[in-house]
């Protein structure tokens, strides 16, 4: 599985997310501009010292994201999608694109393919989750339905 953000701000969520990607066997593909520096202690602070051992990939804009990944089958995490994520049928090398915190994805990239727009349930009225919260949901849903390919399941007390 491919986790994408697409111009992300907060740098502790970027940490957040690249810690979840390690430990979860997930790609972590970065879309610029980003709202910080990747050298930034902060986004090393969160990710702790799982960092090093990321699957990182930094794209200057979309386009150049596409055309890195030709034939991507993209799942866009949106509060304006349809389809509820635990609806989507993942399969393993799918990439989930998650858009920037203060706007999340542009309409138009959105409406590229709107059966792919998947939305977390949440109360009326209320914006959105935080982005790593969102990403964590997102990617052990998909990692669920593919019986969690290669993971450990059970620890010690089984």
């Amino acid at each position: 599985m491919h986790v994408v953000l697409h111009e992300p701000e907060i740098h502790y969520n970027t940490g957040n997310i690249g810690r979840t990607c390690v430990v979860t066997g997930c790609g972590l593909h970065l879309i610029e501009p980003l709202g910080y520096s990747l050298d930034d202690k902060y986004v090393k602070r969160a990710g702790m010292d799982y960092w090093p051992e990321l699957d990182l990939h930094v794209y200057k804009n979309y386009d150049e994201f596409s055309d890195m990944n030709p034939g991507a089958r993209i799942f866009m995490a949106t509060t304006k999608g349809g389809v509820p994520y635990t609806d989507a049928a993942y399969e393993l090398g799918d990439y989930l694109l998650f858009g920037k915190e203060s706007a999340g994805l542009p309409e138009q990239m959105l409406k590229q393919d709107v059966s792919r727009c998947i939305r977390i349930p949440m109360l009326p009225g209320r914006r959105s989750l935080n982005l790593a919260n969102a990403v964590a949901v997102v990617v052990y849903e998909a990692l669920r339905q593919n019986g969690f390919a290669g993971m450990e399941q059970r620890g010690l007390l089984v």
